[in-house]
Protein backbone atom coordinates (compact mmCIF):
# COMPACT_ATOMS: atom_id res chain seq x y z
CA UNK A 1 0.00 0.00 0.00
CA UNK A 2 1.21 3.44 -0.62
CA UNK A 3 2.04 4.94 2.79
CA UNK A 4 -0.29 8.08 3.80
CA UNK A 5 1.27 11.28 4.95
CA UNK A 6 -1.11 13.24 7.54
CA UNK A 7 -2.40 15.30 5.08
CA UNK A 8 -3.37 12.43 3.20
CA UNK A 9 -0.77 12.66 0.35
CA UNK A 10 0.91 9.91 -0.96
CA UNK A 11 4.77 10.48 -1.07
CA UNK A 12 6.19 10.91 -4.43
CA UNK A 13 8.93 12.05 -6.00
CA UNK A 14 9.11 15.69 -6.71
CA UNK A 15 8.29 16.26 -10.56
CA UNK A 16 11.05 18.31 -11.12
CA UNK A 17 13.58 15.55 -10.42
CA UNK A 18 11.37 12.82 -12.85
CA UNK A 19 7.27 11.50 -13.15
CA UNK A 20 5.99 8.97 -10.92
CA UNK A 21 7.07 6.13 -13.49
CA UNK A 22 10.70 7.06 -13.60
CA UNK A 23 11.01 7.38 -9.73
CA UNK A 24 12.64 5.16 -7.86
CA UNK A 25 10.30 2.65 -5.18
CA UNK A 26 11.92 1.77 -2.28
CA UNK A 27 9.68 -0.76 0.38
CA UNK A 28 9.87 0.15 4.40
CA UNK A 29 9.24 -2.64 6.20
CA UNK A 30 8.61 -1.78 9.85
CA UNK A 31 6.43 -1.93 12.61
CA UNK A 32 6.99 1.16 14.49
CA UNK A 33 4.38 3.62 12.51
CA UNK A 34 7.19 6.86 14.14
CA UNK A 35 9.99 5.44 12.46
CA UNK A 36 7.84 4.56 9.06
CA UNK A 37 6.29 8.24 8.88
CA UNK A 38 10.19 9.66 9.55
CA UNK A 39 12.24 7.88 7.43
CA UNK A 40 9.31 8.31 4.71
CA UNK A 41 9.63 12.19 4.91
CA UNK A 42 13.19 11.88 4.88
CA UNK A 43 13.06 9.72 1.12
CA UNK A 44 10.34 12.08 -0.23
CA UNK A 45 12.69 14.88 0.14
CA UNK A 46 15.28 13.05 -1.21
CA UNK A 47 12.73 12.35 -4.66
CA UNK A 48 11.85 8.72 -3.58
CA UNK A 49 8.39 7.02 -3.46
CA UNK A 50 7.88 5.16 -0.87
CA UNK A 51 5.57 2.27 0.06
CA UNK A 52 5.64 0.59 3.37
CA UNK A 53 4.70 -2.67 5.43
CA UNK A 54 4.65 -2.97 9.05
CA UNK A 55 4.23 -7.31 8.55
CA UNK A 56 6.75 -9.65 6.64
CA UNK A 57 4.12 -11.19 4.66
CA UNK A 58 2.80 -8.24 3.27
CA UNK A 59 6.29 -7.10 2.75
CA UNK A 60 6.36 -10.17 0.21
CA UNK A 61 3.14 -9.49 -1.22
CA UNK A 62 4.12 -5.64 -2.28
CA UNK A 63 7.45 -7.11 -3.43
CA UNK A 64 5.14 -9.81 -5.37
CA UNK A 65 3.28 -7.05 -7.04
CA UNK A 66 5.88 -4.02 -7.94
CA UNK A 67 9.11 -2.95 -8.53
CA UNK A 68 11.46 -1.82 -6.11
CA UNK A 69 14.98 -0.85 -5.99
CA UNK A 70 15.08 -0.95 -2.33
CA UNK A 71 14.24 -2.64 0.56
CA UNK A 72 14.74 -0.74 4.31
CA UNK A 73 13.62 -3.62 7.15
CA UNK A 74 13.74 -3.14 10.54
CA UNK A 75 15.10 -6.56 12.25
CA UNK A 76 11.57 -7.15 14.21
CA UNK A 77 8.66 -7.27 12.75
CA UNK A 78 5.44 -8.25 13.58
CA UNK A 79 5.28 -11.67 12.19
CA UNK A 80 8.81 -12.79 11.86
CA UNK A 81 12.29 -11.76 12.17
CA UNK A 82 13.86 -9.49 9.67
CA UNK A 83 16.43 -11.51 9.02
CA UNK A 84 14.34 -14.44 7.90
CA UNK A 85 12.75 -11.91 5.59
CA UNK A 86 16.00 -10.66 4.35
CA UNK A 87 16.97 -13.97 3.58
CA UNK A 88 13.61 -14.62 1.51
CA UNK A 89 13.82 -11.62 -0.40
CA UNK A 90 17.22 -12.29 -1.23
CA UNK A 91 16.73 -15.66 -2.84
CA UNK A 92 13.89 -14.34 -4.83
CA UNK A 93 15.15 -10.97 -5.59
CA UNK A 94 19.13 -11.32 -5.22
CA UNK A 95 20.24 -7.97 -7.31
CA UNK A 96 17.60 -5.75 -4.82
CA UNK A 97 19.95 -4.19 -2.26
CA UNK A 98 18.48 -3.89 1.60
CA UNK A 99 18.84 -1.56 4.55
CA UNK A 100 18.51 -2.96 8.24
CA UNK A 101 17.41 -0.55 10.93
CA UNK A 102 16.80 -1.37 14.52
CA UNK A 103 16.61 -0.27 17.98
CA UNK A 104 18.34 -2.84 19.58
CA UNK A 105 21.38 -3.83 17.39
CA UNK A 106 24.76 -5.30 18.52
CA UNK A 107 27.53 -6.41 16.61
CA UNK A 108 26.72 -10.25 16.66
CA UNK A 109 23.58 -9.12 14.92
CA UNK A 110 25.17 -7.07 12.62
CA UNK A 111 27.43 -9.82 11.97
CA UNK A 112 24.94 -12.24 11.14
CA UNK A 113 22.65 -9.73 9.25
CA UNK A 114 25.69 -9.08 6.74
CA UNK A 115 26.58 -12.41 6.27
CA UNK A 116 22.79 -12.90 4.87
CA UNK A 117 23.55 -10.15 2.40
CA UNK A 118 22.58 -7.02 4.07
CA UNK A 119 24.28 -4.05 2.44
CA UNK A 120 23.86 -1.82 5.23
CA UNK A 121 23.20 -2.11 9.19
CA UNK A 122 21.96 0.69 11.03
CA UNK A 123 21.02 1.44 14.35
CA UNK A 124 18.31 4.17 15.98
CA UNK A 125 18.29 6.57 16.22
CA UNK A 126 19.98 7.03 12.82
CA UNK A 127 20.59 10.41 11.67
CA UNK A 128 18.90 11.66 8.20
CA UNK A 129 22.72 12.29 6.57
CA UNK A 130 23.47 9.14 7.38
CA UNK A 131 20.55 7.25 6.36
CA UNK A 132 20.54 9.37 3.09
CA UNK A 133 24.01 8.31 2.69
CA UNK A 134 23.11 4.46 2.90
CA UNK A 135 20.36 4.36 0.79
CA UNK A 136 22.36 6.66 -2.14
CA UNK A 137 25.77 3.87 -1.49
CA UNK A 138 22.56 0.85 -2.02
CA UNK A 139 21.53 2.68 -5.04
CA UNK A 140 24.51 3.22 -6.39
CA UNK A 141 25.69 -0.39 -5.98
CA UNK A 142 22.37 -1.75 -7.21
CA UNK A 143 22.88 0.46 -10.37
CA UNK A 144 26.30 -0.62 -10.60
CA UNK A 145 25.42 -4.78 -10.57
CA UNK A 146 22.85 -3.89 -13.47
CA UNK A 147 25.34 -2.34 -15.15
CA UNK A 148 27.96 -5.18 -14.86
CA UNK A 149 24.99 -7.70 -15.98
CA UNK A 150 24.19 -5.38 -18.85
CA UNK A 151 28.01 -6.42 -19.76
CA UNK A 152 28.42 -9.75 -19.42
CA UNK A 153 25.21 -10.02 -21.61
CA UNK A 154 27.13 -7.95 -23.95
CA UNK A 155 29.95 -10.03 -23.91
CA UNK A 156 27.72 -13.22 -23.88
CA UNK A 157 26.42 -12.14 -26.82
CA UNK A 158 30.20 -10.82 -28.42
CA UNK A 159 31.67 -14.65 -27.30
CA UNK A 160 29.37 -16.17 -29.54
CA UNK A 161 29.06 -15.66 -33.75
CA UNK A 162 26.56 -18.44 -35.21
CA UNK A 163 28.20 -21.38 -33.36
CA UNK A 164 31.15 -19.84 -33.11
CA UNK A 165 31.77 -20.40 -28.97
CA UNK A 166 34.24 -19.65 -26.84
CA UNK A 167 34.77 -17.14 -23.68
CA UNK A 168 38.30 -17.18 -23.92
CA UNK A 169 40.87 -14.01 -24.36
CA UNK A 170 41.97 -15.64 -28.30
CA UNK A 171 38.57 -16.04 -29.24
CA UNK A 172 37.27 -12.86 -28.45
CA UNK A 173 39.83 -11.00 -30.22
CA UNK A 174 38.84 -13.58 -33.61
CA UNK A 175 35.36 -12.26 -32.73
CA UNK A 176 36.36 -8.63 -32.64
CA UNK A 177 38.25 -9.22 -36.36
CA UNK A 178 35.60 -10.63 -38.00
CA UNK A 179 33.06 -8.56 -36.98
CA UNK A 180 35.93 -5.77 -38.23
CA UNK A 181 36.08 -6.97 -41.49
CA UNK A 182 32.41 -8.77 -42.19
CA UNK A 183 31.58 -5.86 -44.02
CA UNK A 184 34.15 -4.91 -46.40
CA UNK A 185 35.55 -6.52 -49.30
CA UNK A 186 38.86 -7.55 -48.12
CA UNK A 187 40.15 -11.51 -48.62
CA UNK A 188 40.55 -13.46 -45.32
CA UNK A 189 43.07 -15.89 -45.11
CA UNK A 190 41.87 -18.41 -42.05
CA UNK A 191 44.41 -20.35 -40.53
CA UNK A 192 44.81 -23.49 -38.33
CA UNK A 193 44.67 -26.96 -37.79
CA UNK A 194 42.29 -29.50 -39.20
CA UNK A 195 38.98 -29.62 -37.48
CA UNK A 196 39.55 -26.04 -35.49
CA UNK A 197 36.33 -24.41 -37.62
CA UNK A 198 37.75 -22.56 -40.34
CA UNK A 199 34.81 -23.04 -42.81
CA UNK A 200 32.57 -21.98 -40.10
CA UNK A 201 34.34 -19.10 -39.49
CA UNK A 202 34.68 -18.39 -43.04
CA UNK A 203 30.75 -18.97 -43.54
CA UNK A 204 30.38 -16.56 -40.15
CA UNK A 205 31.86 -13.73 -42.10
CA UNK A 206 29.79 -14.57 -45.31
CA UNK A 207 26.81 -14.45 -43.17
CA UNK A 208 27.72 -10.85 -41.57
CA UNK A 209 28.39 -9.86 -44.81
CA UNK A 210 26.10 -7.17 -47.11
CA UNK A 211 26.28 -10.30 -49.30
CA UNK A 212 24.51 -12.85 -46.81
CA UNK A 213 21.59 -13.24 -49.58
CA UNK A 214 23.93 -14.18 -52.40
CA UNK A 215 25.56 -17.25 -52.90
CA UNK A 216 28.49 -19.29 -49.91
CA UNK A 217 30.32 -21.66 -52.25
CA UNK A 218 32.62 -23.62 -51.07
CA UNK A 219 35.26 -25.60 -52.60
CA UNK A 220 37.93 -27.89 -50.85
CA UNK A 221 41.29 -27.14 -53.33
CA UNK A 222 42.80 -30.85 -51.75
CA UNK A 223 39.97 -32.96 -52.27
CA UNK A 224 40.30 -32.78 -56.38
CA UNK A 225 43.36 -33.55 -59.02
CA UNK A 226 44.59 -30.13 -60.50
CA UNK A 227 42.69 -30.98 -63.64
CA UNK A 228 39.71 -31.31 -62.52
CA UNK A 229 40.06 -28.97 -59.76
CA UNK A 230 40.75 -25.66 -62.91
CA UNK A 231 37.51 -27.37 -64.55
CA UNK A 232 35.65 -27.13 -60.75
CA UNK A 233 36.52 -23.57 -59.87
CA UNK A 234 36.72 -21.66 -63.97
CA UNK A 235 34.82 -24.19 -65.35
CA UNK A 236 35.18 -25.63 -69.22
CA UNK A 237 33.46 -25.35 -72.90
CA UNK A 238 32.27 -28.04 -74.52
CA UNK A 239 34.71 -30.34 -75.69
CA UNK A 240 37.57 -29.18 -74.41
CA UNK A 241 38.63 -32.16 -72.88
CA UNK A 242 37.26 -36.41 -72.98
CA UNK A 243 34.09 -35.73 -70.98
CA UNK A 244 33.46 -32.30 -71.63
CA UNK A 245 29.76 -33.39 -73.55
CA UNK A 246 28.34 -29.81 -72.53
CA UNK A 247 29.50 -26.39 -71.00
CA UNK A 248 29.70 -26.07 -67.33
CA UNK A 249 30.16 -22.80 -65.52
CA UNK A 250 32.46 -22.89 -62.70
CA UNK A 251 32.17 -22.26 -59.00
CA UNK A 252 33.48 -18.83 -59.41
CA UNK A 253 30.36 -17.96 -61.69
CA UNK A 254 28.59 -19.96 -59.23
CA UNK A 255 29.60 -17.44 -56.48
CA UNK A 256 28.95 -13.85 -58.32
CA UNK A 257 28.16 -11.75 -56.16
CA UNK A 258 28.84 -13.85 -52.73
CA UNK A 259 31.33 -15.97 -51.46
CA UNK A 260 33.46 -18.52 -52.24
CA UNK A 261 35.92 -20.15 -49.81
CA UNK A 262 38.86 -21.90 -51.31
CA UNK A 263 39.81 -24.41 -48.14
CA UNK A 264 43.18 -26.24 -48.54
CA UNK A 265 44.99 -23.72 -50.75
CA UNK A 266 47.96 -24.58 -50.12
CA UNK A 267 47.48 -28.10 -52.33
CA UNK A 268 47.12 -25.77 -55.27
CA UNK A 269 49.62 -26.16 -58.00
CA UNK A 270 51.83 -23.95 -59.56
CA UNK A 271 49.89 -23.72 -62.28
CA UNK A 272 46.53 -23.32 -60.72
CA UNK A 273 48.27 -20.30 -58.44
CA UNK A 274 49.12 -17.86 -61.41
CA UNK A 275 45.20 -18.60 -62.32
CA UNK A 276 44.17 -17.79 -58.35
CA UNK A 277 46.44 -14.38 -58.44
CA UNK A 278 44.57 -13.03 -61.78
CA UNK A 279 41.04 -13.94 -60.62
CA UNK A 280 42.11 -12.46 -56.98
CA UNK A 281 43.70 -9.59 -58.39
CA UNK A 282 41.52 -8.81 -61.31
CA UNK A 283 38.27 -10.76 -60.89
CA UNK A 284 38.49 -12.32 -64.50
CA UNK A 285 39.20 -15.85 -65.82
CA UNK A 286 38.21 -18.12 -68.87
CA UNK A 287 36.72 -21.53 -68.73
CA UNK A 288 39.04 -24.34 -69.84
CA UNK A 289 38.91 -24.53 -73.94
CA UNK A 290 37.35 -20.78 -74.50
CA UNK A 291 39.11 -17.52 -75.24
CA UNK A 292 36.33 -15.57 -73.98
CA UNK A 293 37.12 -13.50 -70.97
CA UNK A 294 34.56 -13.26 -68.02
CA UNK A 295 34.29 -11.45 -64.93
CA UNK A 296 32.76 -11.95 -61.75
CA UNK A 297 32.09 -9.82 -57.95
CA UNK A 298 32.93 -12.56 -55.63
CA UNK A 299 34.45 -12.40 -52.29
CA UNK A 300 37.35 -14.71 -51.61
CA UNK A 301 37.75 -16.39 -48.08
CA UNK A 302 40.80 -18.70 -48.13
CA UNK A 303 42.23 -21.41 -45.48
CA UNK A 304 44.99 -23.55 -44.74
CA UNK A 305 46.71 -25.83 -42.30
CA UNK A 306 49.66 -25.52 -43.52
CA UNK A 307 52.66 -23.04 -43.02
CA UNK A 308 52.68 -20.87 -45.96
CA UNK A 309 55.22 -18.94 -45.26
CA UNK A 310 57.90 -22.17 -45.04
CA UNK A 311 55.96 -23.43 -48.40
CA UNK A 312 57.38 -19.66 -49.93
CA UNK A 313 60.78 -20.58 -48.86
CA UNK A 314 60.73 -23.19 -50.06
CA UNK A 315 59.35 -22.57 -53.66
CA UNK A 316 56.12 -24.34 -53.17
CA UNK A 317 54.02 -21.47 -52.93
CA UNK A 318 53.89 -18.40 -54.55
CA UNK A 319 55.47 -15.25 -52.86
CA UNK A 320 53.39 -12.61 -55.06
CA UNK A 321 50.24 -14.88 -54.20
CA UNK A 322 50.59 -15.55 -50.37
CA UNK A 323 51.09 -11.50 -50.30
CA UNK A 324 47.42 -10.94 -52.23
CA UNK A 325 46.03 -13.56 -50.06
CA UNK A 326 46.76 -12.57 -46.67
CA UNK A 327 45.12 -9.12 -46.70
CA UNK A 328 43.53 -10.09 -43.31
CA UNK A 329 44.37 -13.53 -41.27
CA UNK A 330 42.74 -14.62 -38.61
CA UNK A 331 44.56 -17.74 -37.00
CA UNK A 332 42.11 -20.27 -35.26
CA UNK A 333 43.72 -21.53 -32.17
CA UNK A 334 43.99 -25.98 -31.31
CA UNK A 335 41.65 -26.98 -29.05
CA UNK A 336 44.08 -27.84 -26.66
CA UNK A 337 45.01 -24.26 -26.08
CA UNK A 338 41.40 -23.11 -25.07
CA UNK A 339 40.33 -25.24 -22.60
CA UNK A 340 37.99 -22.64 -20.86
CA UNK A 341 36.31 -22.68 -23.91
CA UNK A 342 35.57 -26.96 -23.42
CA UNK A 343 32.38 -26.63 -21.35
CA UNK A 344 30.85 -23.93 -23.26
CA UNK A 345 31.39 -26.16 -26.59
CA UNK A 346 30.17 -29.19 -24.84
CA UNK A 347 27.02 -28.08 -23.82
CA UNK A 348 26.26 -26.40 -27.21
CA UNK A 349 26.55 -29.90 -28.85
CA UNK A 350 24.96 -31.38 -26.00
CA UNK A 351 21.74 -28.73 -26.94
CA UNK A 352 22.25 -29.64 -30.67
CA UNK A 353 22.33 -33.48 -30.83
CA UNK A 354 20.06 -33.95 -28.64
CA UNK A 355 17.56 -32.39 -30.06
CA UNK A 356 18.55 -33.96 -33.47
CA UNK A 357 18.24 -37.16 -32.06
CA UNK A 358 14.92 -36.94 -29.93
CA UNK A 359 16.75 -37.11 -26.55
CA UNK A 360 15.75 -35.97 -23.67
CA UNK A 361 18.30 -33.14 -22.31
CA UNK A 362 21.52 -34.37 -20.59
CA UNK A 363 24.41 -32.92 -18.75
CA UNK A 364 28.20 -34.07 -18.17
CA UNK A 365 29.42 -35.57 -14.72
CA UNK A 366 32.19 -33.45 -13.19
CA UNK A 367 34.23 -36.44 -13.83
CA UNK A 368 33.70 -36.67 -17.39
CA UNK A 369 34.34 -32.72 -17.92
CA UNK A 370 37.88 -33.08 -16.24
CA UNK A 371 38.73 -36.26 -18.94
CA UNK A 372 37.94 -33.98 -21.93
CA UNK A 373 39.50 -30.62 -19.95
CA UNK A 374 42.87 -32.59 -20.21
CA UNK A 375 42.53 -34.70 -23.47
CA UNK A 376 45.04 -33.77 -26.37
CA UNK A 377 41.84 -33.42 -29.16
CA UNK A 378 44.31 -33.81 -32.02
CA UNK A 379 41.18 -33.52 -33.55
CA UNK A 380 40.08 -30.19 -32.17
CA UNK A 381 36.43 -29.23 -31.76
CA UNK A 382 35.72 -32.24 -34.58
CA UNK A 383 37.29 -34.48 -32.36
CA UNK A 384 34.80 -33.29 -28.89
CA UNK A 385 31.97 -32.51 -31.57
CA UNK A 386 31.83 -36.56 -32.46
CA UNK A 387 32.44 -37.73 -29.10
CA UNK A 388 29.53 -35.53 -27.27
CA UNK A 389 27.35 -37.01 -30.25
CA UNK A 390 28.35 -40.56 -29.52
CA UNK A 391 27.75 -39.82 -25.84
CA UNK A 392 24.14 -38.66 -26.51
CA UNK A 393 23.53 -41.51 -28.48
CA UNK A 394 24.25 -43.94 -26.41
CA UNK A 395 23.04 -42.29 -23.52
CA UNK A 396 20.82 -44.22 -20.85
CA UNK A 397 20.71 -41.39 -18.11
CA UNK A 398 20.30 -38.22 -17.46
CA UNK A 399 23.66 -37.72 -16.93
CA UNK A 400 26.53 -38.77 -19.33
CA UNK A 401 29.84 -40.14 -16.86
CA UNK A 402 33.25 -40.21 -17.62
CA UNK A 403 32.81 -44.22 -18.85
CA UNK A 404 30.56 -43.22 -21.15
CA UNK A 405 32.97 -40.81 -23.32
CA UNK A 406 35.10 -42.35 -26.23
CA UNK A 407 37.81 -44.89 -25.07
CA UNK A 408 40.65 -43.35 -26.28
CA UNK A 409 39.68 -40.24 -23.99
CA UNK A 410 38.74 -42.85 -21.04
CA UNK A 411 42.43 -44.54 -21.39
CA UNK A 412 45.33 -43.69 -19.47
CA UNK A 413 47.82 -41.72 -21.16
CA UNK A 414 50.94 -43.84 -22.29
CA UNK A 415 50.38 -46.28 -18.92
CA UNK A 416 49.61 -50.07 -18.60
CA UNK A 417 48.06 -50.47 -15.21
CA UNK A 418 50.43 -53.82 -14.11
CA UNK A 419 47.77 -56.28 -12.40
CA UNK A 420 49.49 -56.73 -9.69
CA UNK A 421 49.66 -52.85 -8.65
CA UNK A 422 48.40 -52.30 -5.27
CA UNK A 423 45.04 -51.68 -4.55
CA UNK A 424 44.69 -49.09 -2.12
CA UNK A 425 41.59 -47.80 0.24
CA UNK A 426 39.06 -46.34 -1.77
CA UNK A 427 39.09 -42.52 -0.44
CA UNK A 428 43.12 -42.87 -0.60
CA UNK A 429 43.07 -43.51 -4.31
CA UNK A 430 40.61 -41.03 -5.27
CA UNK A 431 42.71 -38.01 -3.30
CA UNK A 432 44.88 -37.73 -6.69
CA UNK A 433 42.31 -37.14 -9.16
CA UNK A 434 40.19 -34.91 -7.12
CA UNK A 435 43.34 -33.23 -6.25
CA UNK A 436 44.13 -32.86 -10.59
CA UNK A 437 40.26 -31.46 -10.65
CA UNK A 438 40.66 -28.94 -8.14
CA UNK A 439 43.81 -27.75 -9.55
CA UNK A 440 42.85 -27.86 -13.34
CA UNK A 441 39.32 -25.52 -12.19
CA UNK A 442 41.33 -22.96 -10.27
CA UNK A 443 43.99 -22.42 -12.72
CA UNK A 444 40.67 -22.08 -14.97
CA UNK A 445 39.49 -19.31 -13.22
CA UNK A 446 42.69 -17.89 -12.34
CA UNK A 447 42.74 -19.10 -8.71
CA UNK A 448 39.53 -16.98 -7.55
CA UNK A 449 38.45 -19.06 -4.99
CA UNK A 450 34.63 -17.98 -5.27
CA UNK A 451 34.43 -18.65 -8.85
CA UNK A 452 35.97 -22.42 -8.39
CA UNK A 453 34.05 -23.73 -5.39
CA UNK A 454 31.01 -22.20 -7.84
CA UNK A 455 32.18 -24.39 -11.13
CA UNK A 456 32.78 -27.55 -8.59
CA UNK A 457 29.80 -26.90 -6.85
CA UNK A 458 31.36 -26.93 -3.40
CA UNK A 459 31.04 -23.92 -0.48
CA UNK A 460 34.37 -21.55 -0.24
CA UNK A 461 35.06 -22.91 2.89
CA UNK A 462 35.22 -26.70 1.99
CA UNK A 463 37.51 -25.53 -1.42
CA UNK A 464 40.14 -23.80 1.22
CA UNK A 465 40.37 -27.14 3.37
CA UNK A 466 40.69 -29.31 0.18
CA UNK A 467 43.31 -26.69 -1.35
CA UNK A 468 45.42 -26.55 2.22
CA UNK A 469 44.81 -30.59 2.36
CA UNK A 470 46.75 -30.98 -1.14
CA UNK A 471 49.27 -28.29 -0.37
CA UNK A 472 47.46 -25.66 -3.41
CA UNK A 473 47.54 -22.87 -1.31
CA UNK A 474 49.35 -19.68 -2.26
CA UNK A 475 52.91 -18.78 -0.75
CA UNK A 476 51.96 -16.48 1.78
CA UNK A 477 54.11 -13.74 -0.80
CA UNK A 478 51.84 -14.22 -3.46
CA UNK A 479 48.49 -12.49 -4.42
CA UNK A 480 46.47 -14.38 -6.25
CA UNK A 481 42.89 -12.18 -7.13
CA UNK A 482 40.03 -13.53 -5.18
CA UNK A 483 42.17 -15.73 -2.27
Amino acid sequence: MFLPMNSGEQIQRPVQKANMNTAPRILVADEDSISVQTHAEWLKEAGYLVHSASAGQEALELLGNHRFELLISEQGLEDREGLDLVQEVRTRYPKMPVLMVTAFGTIEDGVRATRAGVFDYLTKPVMKEEFLLSVERAQEQAALLEENQSLRNQLSRHRKLDGIIGPSERMGHIFEVVESVAETRATVLVLGESGTGKTLLARTIHEHSDRTDSPFIEVNCGALPDSLLESELFGHAKGSFTGAIRDKAGKFEEADTGTIFLDEIATASPALQIKLLRVLQDRIFERIGESRTRQVDVRILLATNQDLLEQVRLGEFREDLYYRINVVSIELPPLRERPEDIPFLVDHFLDRYCEYHRKPALSLSGGALDLLLTHDWPGNIRELENAIERCVVLSRGEQIQAASLPPHITRTKGQVLPLSQEVLPLKKALEEPEKLIIQRALELNGWNRQQTADMLEVNRTTLFHKMKKYGLLPDSKTRISGA
